[in-house]
């Protein structure tokens, strides 16, 4: 993976974002690694609704993928299902003419900082499709480590841990 030219950040999504994420959901070639696929058009009034269900949840952390250079929005980061010991890890860069820039692991870089710095959890866990060899090699890189594999659906489980986190950062 060739490094990334472009500088990051991430913020809290916001409802406007529903304006740019909606034609996320409505591209099928976004959604080929993933385990959940919209199953019909989503208006942006749909992706506005189903973001305000979503920012108002104490258990869920969800961000923007920006550009430093123009603070375009490119794509999602979030933790789900967070306790006070771990939270599920999901990300997806909407923009396809973003992938294979590196910028991934720029936005997964700052989540998992925020994720073991700011609320102090354990461990992050994850799930990813096992022909997705892009997203396996970020989470490699961040000291992601395979710790078996969802048998109903066959995506690998990663799991990283605050100690290991810091250890290699």
């Amino acid at each position: 993976m060739k490094p990334s030219l472009y500088s990051v950040y991430i913020r809290p999504l916001v409802l406007e974002d529903a304006k740019v994420s909606y034609n996320w959901r409505n591209d099928p070639e976004i959604w080929t690694f993933t385990e959940f696929k919209p199953d019909r058009y989503i208006s942006p009034q749909m992706e506005e609704e189903w973001l305000k269900t979503k920012l108002f949840r104490t258990d869920e952390k969800r961000f923007a993928i920006c550009l430093a250079g123009n603070d375009q929005y490119i794509g999602n980061i979030q933790l789900l299902e967070i306790d006070h010991e771990k939270a599920w890890y999901h990300l997806f860069i909407g923009e396809k003419i973003f992938w294979g820039q590196g910028i991934s692991q720029k936005a997964t870089q700052q989540l998992l900082a925020y994720a073991f710095s700011e609320l102090d959890l354990k461990m992050i866990l994850l799930e990813v499709h096992p022909d997705n060899i892009a997203a396996r090699t970020v989470y490699k890189k961040m000291g992601f480590q395979t710790v078996g594999n969802n048998n109903g659906t066959g995506f690998l489980k990663m799991r990283l841990r605050k100690t290991e986190f810091f250890a290699e950062h």
